[in-house]
């Protein structure tokens, strides 16, 4: 918190000091407000597994493929079915390293789930982020979410449907356990825990700005193609480009999605979207970067917030993957692998 001592009249000393309790009461408040906002969205989420739950590893097995050290486990995050994951890192460097929590994407790639960190995906630049980061000097971690991967027993909408019935939401199902996910990656040894990325395309996106706005320990959140303007999807008619895996119950009615963002500040935020991505209309883009720029101005830290547009549509290019790794580089400071 940056406290200013200005001279107010009465005297230096004693006019100083009053300041100072003021400003820090005022602080306090605002702290008090922000972890309000943060319980009411995770109430939204419909019944989730206790908060206090402890991940473990029940399961892994390591393997070598050149420089890498890939490890396929399965987690215990939410007590209900195992969550199958995969950890990448190089094995040269520093023995902790910053760490990122990869949000795998939808794509209707059912079957594909968390193996986009290693096989990345269409709409996604090559190298694939796994190999990416890890040759930044990141160590990357990414799950299966509900009806993705290994997890693909049941359909999403079946698993919707079931959850619903359940007094669940799958959003919060699938929120939740990545919030599990970044617990067990902060505790890892050779992960530094002072430094966690979220990043993710499309359904990764959305979940790493979830993520962040919900677990203030996040230290920068990157979102690609997918930070979504609530109202502006509605006013476009484009409801029905995002899964039904999206939707949650009363929560336009307290929520837009400049509000969840905004719990991420100070911390670095890089959104980047393509001005003909039906799901990020222009209008709501403009709305999201408006308020935001507001919000990171307040907070005293206006460098923090960028969003870049690209002429294109719902895909990375190159010039948004430079973007990307530059900004990590600026914020999460890794020291390079290789």
């Amino acid at each position: 918190m940056n406290v200013k001592r200005w001279p107010i009249p009465g005297g230096p000393g004693k006019g100083n000091l009053t300041f100072f309790f003021r400003v820090r009461m005022l602080s306090h408040g605002e702290e008090m407000r922000t972890e309000s906002t943060r319980s009411g969205l995770r109430r939204i989420l419909g019944d989730l597994p206790p908060v206090g739950r402890i991940p473990r590893v029940i399961a892994g097995r390591v393997s070598r493929k050149g420089p890498y050290s890939i490890e396929r486990l399965t987690l215990d995050l939410n007590g209900l079915e195992p969550v199958p994951a995969l950890f990448i890192r190089r094995t040269d460097g520093p023995r902790r390293r910053p760490a990122v929590l990869y949000c795998h994407s939808h794509g209707g790639f059912y079957k594909l789930g968390k193996n986009e960190l290693l096989d990345g995906v269409v709409y996604l630049q090559k190298p694939a982020y796994g190999y990416a980061l890890a040759d930044r000097g990141y160590g990357v971690l990414c799950i299966d979410n509900w009806a993705f991967g290994e997890r693909s027993t049941m359909t999403e909408s079946a698993t919707f449907k079931l959850m619903l019935w359940q007094g669940r939401t799958m959003w919060g199902m699938m929120v939740y356990d990545n919030l599990k996910a970044l617990e067990y990656l902060r505790s890892r040894p050779d992960a530094d825990p002072r430094t966690v990325v979220t990043l993710g395309m499309s359904m990764g996106s959305t979940m790493s700005w979830w993520l962040a706005a919900l677990d203030p320990k996040v230290s920068v959140c990157v979102d690609i193609c997918c930070l979504t303007d609530f109202q502006s999807l509605i006013e476009t008619h484009g409801l029905d480009g995002h899964g039904i895996f999206y939707y949650v119950p009363g929560l336009l009615k307290r929520f837009s999605t400049a509000g969840i963002n905004a719990l991420i500040a100070p911390r670095p935020h890089l959104g980047l979207a393509g001005v003909k991505d039906p799901l990020t209309p222009v209008r709501g883009l403009d709305r999201i970067d408006r308020e935001l720029k507001k919000v990171y101005r307040r907070a005293g830290a206006p460098q923090n917030w960028r969003l870049v547009r690209s002429p294109l549509g719902h895909f990375e290019t190159p010039a948004m993957r430079r973007k990307v790794l530059d900004f990590l580089d600026l914020h999460a400071r890794p020291s390079a692998a290789g």
